[in-house]
This record gives C-alpha cells, sequence and structure tokens, in this order.
C-alpha cells in the first residue's frame, strides 16, 4: 500500500465517463469485485444499463453495479474516471466542468493514432490528456493513471490477478496517494507515483509501445517498476 492512505477508500463510489467501452467496464468490474459500487456512464442511459446489466452477471455482489448518463455518473461519483475515446475527451470534460467540481478526475486517456505501420503517440497542445483536462477543471483535481492496463485482462473471467504496476502522476499528494491506495485494491495491481502531470504525455505515448510489443508477441503486456 502507499506510505499514507488520505481516507478510508474501501468506500469510495468510482464512476467512468464513457464506461461503456472496454476499458471503463474493466476497470469498473475489477473495483465492483473488490467492494466498491461503481456507476457506468455514456451519453445514453439506456446504453449504460445495458452496460451495467451485462457487468452485473459477472460479480459477486450485483447491486454494487448501475448505469447512468455521463453527467448523472460525474454527480455520483467520489472518483470519477474519464475512460473516453481521445476524441471526445475535450468536448465531455467541457460540458461535465460543474458537476466534476471539487472531484478527484483520474484521466486515463491515451491520444494515439493509427495507420499501416501501428500505432504512434498523437501532439496534444496542452501535453498530454491529462494536461488538457487540468487545464479545463480548474475545480477538480486531476490524476493520470491506468494507461497501460489491458483492458482484455480487466474483462477476462479466468483472470484473477492483473499482474502490472499503474503509473500515477498528478499535482497533489493525497490525490495520487488516494488513487494508489485504489489501485492497491485490484489483485496483482500495484500504484506507483510516477511524477507530475507534465509527466504524463510521455506515460500516455508509451500505449503506442505496448500496442507493437503486444501485437507482436500477441500478448497482453503491462508494466512492473523494479526496486521499489
Amino acid at each position: 500500500m502507499t506510505e499514507t492512505e488520505p481516507r478510508d477508500v474501501a468506500g469510495l463510489t468510482i464512476a467512468f465517463l464513457g464506461g461503456t467501452g472496454d476499458q471503463g467496464r474493466g476497470l469498473a468490474r475489477r473495483f465492483a469485485l473488490v467492494g466498491h459500487s461503481v456507476v457506468i456512464g455514456s451519453r445514453q442511459a439506456e446504453k449504460a444499463e445495458r452496460a451495467a446489466e451485462e457487468l452485473r452477471a459477472t460479480v459477486s455482489d450485483p447491486s454494487l453495479v448501475s448505469g447512468a448518463t455521463n453527467a448523472e455518473a460525474a454527480a455520483a461519483g467520489d472518483v470519477v474516471v474519464v475512460a473516453v475515446p481521445w476524441e471526445g475527451h475535450e468536448a465531455l470534460i467541457q460540458g461535465l466542468a460543474d458537476s466534476l467540481g471539487g472531484k478527484i478526475v483520474v484521466d486515463c486517456v491515451n491520444p494515439l493514432g493509427f495507420d499501416g505501420k501501428g500505432a504512434f503517440a498523437l501532439d496534444v497542445p496542452a501535453g498530454s490528456a491529462a494536461e488538457q483536462a487540468a487545464g479545463i477543471l480548474a475545480d477538480s483535481t486531476v490524476v493520470a493513471a491506468f494507461h497501460h492496463v489491458s483492458a482484455v485482462l480487466l474483462l477476462d473471467p479466468s483472470v484473477d490477478e492483473i499482474d502490472t504496476d499503474v503509473l500515477v502522476l498528478g499535482e497533489d499528494r493525497e490525490a495520487t496517494d488516494l488513487v494508489q491506495a485504489l489501485i492497491d485494491r485490484i489483485p496483482g495491481m500495484r500504484g506507483i507515483y510516477g511524477g507530475r502531470l507534465r509527466n504524463a504525455g510521455q506515460v500516455e505515448a508509451f500505449t503506442a509501445n505496448l500496442v507493437s510489443i503486444n501485437r507482436r508477441y500477441k500478448a497482453h503486456a503491462g508494466l512492473r517498476v523494479t526496486d521499489v
């Protein structure tokens, strides 16, 4: 666990904006498995509820999983994870800035492009998706995390532990400690502080390298940090 756990993270509700995608559903599933209430957000409430219903069948306590619009999810979550595709990132956050005020917002968006040569990092004027979010969400505390976690493994019911470290970046020590403590609750995962948000761009971009690794070796590679 982290050196300091700011409060009892076990009772926190975690909401996922764009939670009907594989990454959002996968993370929501893992947090529900360890006892967190999770809210799957979507632009359409019906789509969110369908995803939540599918997820309920894979967890021990179905009452922990609910579906809602992105706006409702933003309001409901103690911690809110942004898991939308890069193309919709800015517009979504701008539209929900008021609802996200005062909350810890975890950005796991990877600005990537794909062509015949594979995945590559896109240029982001703000420096990174996380910095773009921080620039818009002046009343929120933005933390970057979960960029390198395989959605395939998160959703696979045969995988009991996710063997990976998760780099956590942010400006606020209490917020990064809290996110690390949440990560540590998922079997196999470990949250590792990775620096301030100005370093988030290289973390997001490294996902393109992992995509290349996974394609070459037909794997679902993660990261492990040694000597920590």
